[in-house]
């Protein structure tokens, strides 16, 4: 399934790389696009959004509803 989340909080490269390791560490075959100028991160992946919004708000950030 593929998604797109409204990512509140990435400032920075780093904040981008976080969040795709974050999801990755769930699902090592996820395609991650994290573009913080736009605060959107794309999954491709075949957990659920519940898992995948879980691992970002984990990771510190805010998933707007």
């Amino acid at each position: 399934m593929k998604y797109t989340f409204h990512v509140e909080g990435m400032t920075c490269e780093h904040c981008e790389k976080a969040v795709t390791r974050a999801i990755r560490q769930l699902d090592r075959s996820a395609e991650v696009k994290a573009d913080r100028s736009i605060n959107q991160v794309e999954v491709e992946s075949s957990l659920t959004t519940e898992v995948l919004r879980q691992a970002i708000v984990d990771e510190g950030y805010t998933v707007a509803a």
